[in-house]
Parts: C-alpha cells; structure tokens; sequence
C-alpha cells in the first residue's frame, strides 16, 4: 500500500506556545496603546489648537515684519501683546455693559418661552406643542438657575486655555525646530512630501483663519445693529454671539438665531418674525459674499463634506471638537490631496492649498 507524502508545516510557521504568547503580548500592547491614544484625544485637540493659535501669532507678525521691519522676534512679541491686549481691553471697555446683557438674556428667556406658549395657545395649536414649549421652559429655567454651578467646570477651561496660549507661543518662537523634528520622524524618502504636505497645511490653515476671523466680525457688527434697530434687548450680547459661533459652520448660525428670536418674543410676535428674516439676511451676506472670500483665501472644502465632519467631531469630542471641527477639516484636506491623492496615487493635481497660495 502506497502511503501518501505528508507536507510538515515549517518549524517557524507552527504555532509554538511561545509563538502564542508573543502574539498575545503583542495584541494587548496595541490594545493598551488605542486606549492611551483615546484618552489623550482632548490633549491632542488642545495641541491642535495651539498650532491654530500659532499660526495666528505669525501672521500677524509677518504683516507686521512687513509694515514696520522689526526683527522677527520684536514682531512675534508684539503680536503676542497686541491680542491679548485686544481681548483685555475689549472686556475692560464692555465687560461690565456685555454682562448686564447677559443677565438680561438669562432673566428674559422664561418670560420669553412663556410668550410663545401664549402665542401658539392664540393660533390653536395642538397640545403637544404647548407641552413641547411647557418642557422647554422648565428645562431652560432650571438650567439658567443652575448655572453658577458650571463654574466649576470653568477652571479647567481656563487651565486648557492658559495651556493652549503657552503652547501656541513655544510654536510660534521657534515653528522650524517642530517642524524639523516632526521631518526626522519620517523615512528618508517621505521628507520631501512631508516638507510639502506641512506648506499646504500652514498656507490653508493661515488662509481660513484670516477669511473666517473677518466673517465672524462682520456677522457680530451686522447683527447686533440689526437687532438694536429692530428693538431686540440685549443686541450687543446676541451679536457677540452670532459672531463667536460663525465659528461653527451650519450649526452656529442656528444655535445663535434661537435666543434672539426668544428675546425678540418679549417684544412681539412680528419682532421675532423680523429678527428670523434679519438672520436669514446675514446668512445670505455670508454665505454669498463672506464666504467666497474665505474659500479664495483658505480652500474650498465641500459643504457636505463640513458638515458630517462638524456632526461627528461633536459626536467624537464634545464641544472642544466642533470649535475645532472647521480649521482641522481644511488641514486633513488638503493632506489627503497632498500625501493620499497626488502622491500615493500619482495623480497630477494641483492642490487646495497651492490654488491658495
């Protein structure tokens, strides 16, 4: 009888019980690393926001270096005092008149929310909806009562922001000794694309901010006088909100139009109907004008593409992540077209960045 060949598996292919468990060992390092990696998500937004912070320094100290020829070093610190001192002086000069007017956004809402429930109640409207503005009210009330609570959570908002600013200077004194550390991480023949890739970051990263910094003050300027014409209260502090969540593409706008109409509830019914078509009004000036400029200046990201990226950075990190959503959105673009598409896949684009520039 003819006995068939057995093929022997290689000594080196057998799984041996050392051979196992290596691969375990392996297996819950990675494991223990994605979970150190998730942990320190919040640090590395906060690191990011220091590179955006940065990148604000420089331009303005390139402008000006541009202006004044002062050394490089005299105009970062310039820079550095100028915007700070800006945000001090603002809130020196309005901190006591801005406050007033929050107080009276948080003291109007109830009587606000109170006047919608009349206002449906005088249209018909079914009792779902009057229970909907009745939760409404009782879960804004309870909130802005408790409000003084969250200073708690304060703290740590400032200790990340005093973290940020120092960061953002340590970046913005010597930007070349990071980048060159982060192209010595890379093998040789990356240096040249990570060299590219890390110039269409800074040029769209430059670009966007300075686009959308003169969105947000136009938005905040046009709506805090168009609710003082139209005899909203509290004008100035709805502005300075519209203005602070331009920030946050689609959903800002939105967010900043609902305490505005409540308020403008307080007053009348057709008030809060002006104060709707005064947002769409700016939404439109936007829209149609600011925004252009901002994607002549940054890059043109889909809209769509922005606004699955702003939902899930909410989803993913909270409220830190959709501040940052915008900025950090244009960054991974134009490295998947620098790094992903026009190098991996070879195809001959000119880049989001380069169109900027």
């Amino acid at each position: 009888m003819i006995e068939q060949p057995t093929t022997a598996q290689p000594a080196d292919k057998q799984w041996t019980p050392s051979r196992i468990a290596r691969a375990g060992v392996i297996l819950i390092a990675l494991v223990c690393l994605a979970m150190l990696l998730i942990s320190l998500t919040n640090l590395f937004l906060l690191i990011f926001a220091a590179i955006v912070l940065s990148a604000v320094f420089e331009t303005l100290a390139s402008l000006m270096q541009r202006w004044t020829k002062l050394p490089r070093g005299l105009a970062l610190t310039a820079a550095v005092l100028l915007i700070l001192g800006s945000f001090i002086g603002i809130f020196a000069m309005f901190g006591a008149q801005l406050a007033a007017e929050f107080d009276t956004i948080r003291e109007k809402f109830p009587t606000a929310l109170e006047g919608i429930q009349q206002q449906l109640d005088s249209w018909g409207v079914g009792g779902q909806a009057r229970e909907l503005v009745a939760g409404g009210t009782k879960d804004l009330t309870s909130v802005l009562q408790g409000a003084g609570g969250y200073a708690l959570s304060a703290g740590s908002g400032l200790a990340d922001f005093a973290l940020v600013l120092v960061g953002a200077i340590f970046l913005a004194v010597e930007p070349g000794v990071y980048r060159r550390g982060l192209v010595l991480l890379m093998p040789e023949r990356a240096e040249d694309v990570t060299e590219a890739a890390l110039d269409d970051a800074g040029t769209a990263l430059k670009g966007w901010m300075i686009g959308q910094l003169m969105s947000m003050v136009v938005v905040a300027a046009f709506t805090a006088l168009g609710l003082w014409l139209l005899g909203v209260p509290a004008a100035g502090g709805l502005g300075l909100i519209a203005g602070l969540l331009d920030i946050i593409p689609f959903i800002g706008p939105i967010i900043a139009a609902v305490p505005a109409v409540l308020l403008a509830f307080t007053v009348s019914p057709s008030t809060a109907l002006w104060t709707v078509g005064l947002f769409l009004l700016i939404q439109q000036i936007q829209g149609n004008l600011l925004q252009p400029l901002i994607q002549k200046r940054a890059v043109d990201v889909p809209p769509g593409v922005l606004l699955f990226a702003v939902a899930g950075a909410g989803i993913l990190f909270g409220l830190l992540g959709v501040l940052l959503a915008a900025p950090l959105t244009v960054v991974i673009f134009v490295l998947v077209q620098r790094i992903y598409v026009k190098t991996l896949l070879g195809k001959p684009i000119e880049t989001a960045a380069e169109k900027a520039d």
